[in-house]
């Protein structure tokens, strides 16, 4: 399979060297130049995957100018600008001639191979399968979603499901890791026998061991019977490790020695099982800064981080709110025998403003809980749950969302990218949003 091919447009220094290198790390081709003109000439080549452009200087007008004039030559190749000097203005500007997304310097190097994940285009192989979109299939697990970045995860899936390689999936929670687990699971060859699921999170480290590992009788107190563990009830399947990141890192060296040998010993056992499964992880951890501080095990992110998934969250896929709304009503109405049609403009208006902070897990949510009211067939304000009103009310008043917008700004002495956490909303989406109220530094 072709790799991504990145052109890092920047001087020849020691950072540049240090960007190139992690890019080249984490499977990327990496051709870095110093010259537009070369530049230029690459970009017109038709490999390019994405561009980087590191501005050193001050002023960035010269880069913000290249920018435009590769945006000019191609619609659709993802840029991204890194500046070592910003301001709202900058911000705007790069914007506007079509940068894809802003990096101002010291930045973590996880948010940038986050943002080049979620905009990483199709990449095909010389004979490419037919895997644009997951066939349907009895009982298949429904991945519903028409973005542009949607439609390339999910012949993404179709292909990392084909190959018996471990999957790291990451995304904010809510954002439906599990559900492409199971589609890893159910395109693979491994789809007759068992996937297994276990959250991390969720169990004490003395209970993890025991559930994950299994035990004999008399391996401890109340060990009464033997038990196999999970992995190995997951034996010529899938074994779907959700929040593996919320480990303790003893449970992850022990993870780790069972994917190197492929063996392992229950608890009190005195001779090594064999394992034949394939491992899914998922987090909603970023995992390069976890291993930054210290709590992710780098041996074991890289054991794990053969395929790499990202799931964008609901409010940068909002084109796909109106599907999951439609999806999810069918579901209730067979589960609960109504007949609920839709949503009215007002509705879906206010629906598709909305954040989403907990994301399509809040979205299902919200249509299960309407049907507490029994609403009629078109679902109108009246009947959406409490909760909603005051964004509702909100909307109506568009003064109320440029005195939030700045109140976020102040409150984070306009810092962007905590304003934009504390909004539930993009960087991108920030600046867009600053530059509808007329929103600037000045105002600071």
């Amino acid at each position: 399979m072709i790799k991504p091919l990145i052109l890092l447009l920047a001087a020849e220094n020691d950072v540049n060297q240090d960007l190139q290198q992690h890019l080249t790390h984490q499977g990327f081709e990496v051709v870095r130049s110093a010259q537009k003109a070369e530049a230029c000439h690459l970009f017109q080549s038709g490999r390019l995957t994405h561009v980087i452009i590191d501005s050193a200087g001050p002023d960035p007008a010269p880069d913000l100018e290249t920018a435009s004039q590769l945006r000019r030559q191609s619609g659709a190749t993802p840029i991204f600008l890194i500046v070592r000097h910003s301001s709202e203005a900058k911000a705007i500007a790069a914007l506007r001639v079509g940068v894809t997304d802003y990096f101002k310097r010291p930045f973590s190097y996880g948010e940038l191979l986050e943002s080049i994940r979620r905009h990483l285009p199709v990449l095909q192989e010389e004979s490419p399968p037919d895997a644009a979109s997951l066939p349907p299939g009895e009982g298949e697990p429904v991945f519903i979603g028409k973005a542009p970045h949607i439609l390339k995860l999910k012949s993404y899936i179709a292909r990392a499901a084909a190959l018996d390689c471990n999957v790291l999936i990451t995304g904010e929670t809510g954002t439906g890791k599990e559900k492409v687990a199971e589609l890893i699971h159910w395109h693979s060859s491994r789809r007759a026998k068992p996937m297994i699921a276990i959250n991390c999170a969720a169990l004490p480290e003395n209970l993890l061991e025991s559930e994950l590992f299994g035990y004999e009788r008399g391996a401890f107190t109340g060990a009464l019977a033997s038990y196999p563990g999970k992995l190995r009830l997951a034996e010529g399947g899938t074994f779907f490790l959700d929040e593996i990141f919320d480990m303790a890192p003893f449970m992850q060296a022990k993870i780790l020695r069972a994917l190197d040998t492929r063996k392992i010993y229950s608890l009190g056992g005195k001779q090594s099982i064999p394992l034949d499964i394939r491992i899914v992880a998922a987090t909603n951890q970023d995992p390069e800064r976890a291993m930054e501080q210290g709590s992710l095990r780098q041996d074991l992110f890289y054991r794990l981080n053969v395929a790499r998934i990202h799931l964008p969250p609901l409010r940068e896929r909002q084109i796909d709110i109106p599907l999951l709304l439609q999806h999810f009503l069918e579901e209730m109405n067979r589960r609960y025998h109504r007949r609920v049609e839709g949503f009215s403009p007002e509705v879906m208006a206010l629906l598709m403003g909305y954040a989403w902070p907990g994301n399509i897990r809040e979205l299902r949510n919200l249509v299960e809980a309407l049907y507490i009211n029994l609403p009629p067939r078109v679902v109108s304000l009246v009947h959406l749950p409490e909760s909603f009103r005051p964004l509702q009310e909100m909307l109506e008043r568009p003064q109320e969302e440029r005195e939030q917008l700045l109140g976020a700004l102040l409150a984070t002495n306009w810092n962007k990218s905590l304003a934009a956490e504390k909004l539930q909303c993009s960087r991108m989406t920030l600046y867009r949003k600053m530059e509808k109220y007329e929103i600037s530094d000045s105002q600071r």
